[in-house]
């Protein structure tokens, strides 16, 4: 069930926006979508089960349409598609630990159709060139808009997948990214403390990927030597350094207890 609570109690066209409100049903419990506009919406379909969303809408502006729709994480969750009148459209897109917020800018006085399409996580793996979402990263940084998770995208689209390696890679990586990335996501969402340690055990990977943009790749065995630099780089960083740095903490502790006098 849909029901319209407009906010302002008027229809009629507003300079500053207004406010459309939307009660879902889904599973027994109801959920408000809200979009928030400076144009008018004719009508709304929102689809709990195929997790779609459908407005007809009819802007006002030659310039600078806005709409900002939110959805409660509980509701819908996963990579969002925006289509504007059929075609690929992009859209600004964060999160917070209850929803997520759609924000689309267009131009121009016309009818047009907007859709907004919910993507799984676990759907996205393997979808456009092998992409996907950044998903640990993204649930970090707060939004896909984040320079951390952009530079991310650049690095795999720009560099990595122009090579026949690089896109072998991407594939088999992808399989195993997604088996387990939309859970930690998820808990990033729901826990800001296990946030932070994320965002903060990122730093080294980033780090270290951005040594890419000072090396030229122009063959598939410079994409493959620079690759395995990285992962060794990394396997270092992340675990031979911190194993080292046990060993000798432990090795410290017990040279003390020997050197202890004995009661």
């Amino acid at each position: 069930m849909i029901v319209n609570l407009d906010a302002f109690g008027d229809e009629s066209y507003r300079e500053v926006g207004f406010v459309n409100k939307y009660i879902v049903s889904k599973d027994g419990e109801n959920f408000e979508v809200k979009f928030t506009v400076n144009f008018q919406l004719s009508s709304a379909e929102i689809n709990p089960n195929d997790e779609t969303l459908r407005f007809n809408i009819e802007s006002g502006h030659e310039k600078g349409n806005i709409g900002e729709i939110t959805i409660p994480l509980t509701l819908f969750d996963g990579e969002f598609i925006v289509l504007l009148d059929g075609e690929k459209y992009p859209a600004q897109i964060s999160k917070t630990e209850r929803s997520s917020i759609i924000t689309i800018e267009f131009d121009g006085k016309d009818q047009h159709t907007l859709d907004v399409i919910v993507n799984k996580y676990s759907e996205t793996g393997l979808n456009e060139s092998n992409g996907g979402g950044c998903l640990i990263a993204t649930a970090a940084f707060g939004s896909e808009l984040a320079p951390q998770v952009q530079f991310l995208r650049e690095i795999r689209d720009n560099t990595v997948l122009q090579t026949e390696y690089g896109t072998s890679f991407m594939t088999g990586f992808n399989q195993f990214y997604y088996s387990f990335s939309p859970t930690i996501a998820d808990y990033e969402r729901q826990n800001p403390a296990f946030k932070e340690v994320v965002k903060t055990t990122l730093t080294p990977l980033l780090t270290s990927l951005a040594l890419l943009n000072y090396v030229d790749i122009d063959s598939e065995y410079d994409m493959l030597g620079y690759g395995i630099g990285i992962i060794l780089l990394n396997i270092g960083m992340y675990f031979v350094a911190p194993a080292i740095l046990i060993m000798k903490i432990r090795k410290r502790v017990n040279i003390e207890k020997l050197s202890e006098p004995h009661a």
